[in-house]
């Protein structure tokens, strides 16, 4: 297939400098190294760390309740928060 890309101008030195370094033509290395690019970035979407919250118990300051929930909120926003 041909298409055409438009390359900066730091990325298109280092692919010819990568074409030279591996003796192969501008294009097969382009290719390779998207191919090389694609799976690197599937393979950290796969190991993505899976966020986990671990939950504590804060308990309730002597004198509280939670049997009230209103006047919890009443404490925590002032009087007529409801």
């Amino acid at each position: 297939m041909v298409t055409t890309i438009m390359l900066d101008k730091d990325v298109l030195d280092m692919l010819q400098e990568e074409s030279r370094l591996r003796e192969t033509s501008f294009r097969s290395t382009l290719n390779d190294v998207i191919r090389e690019g694609l799976a690197a970035a599937g393979q950290r979407r796969s190991h993505a760390a899976t966020f986990r919250v671990k939950p504590r118990s804060m308990g309730l300051r002597l004198g509280l309740s939670d049997d009230s929930i209103s006047k919890l909120i009443e404490l925590g926003e002032g009087e007529g928060a409801r």
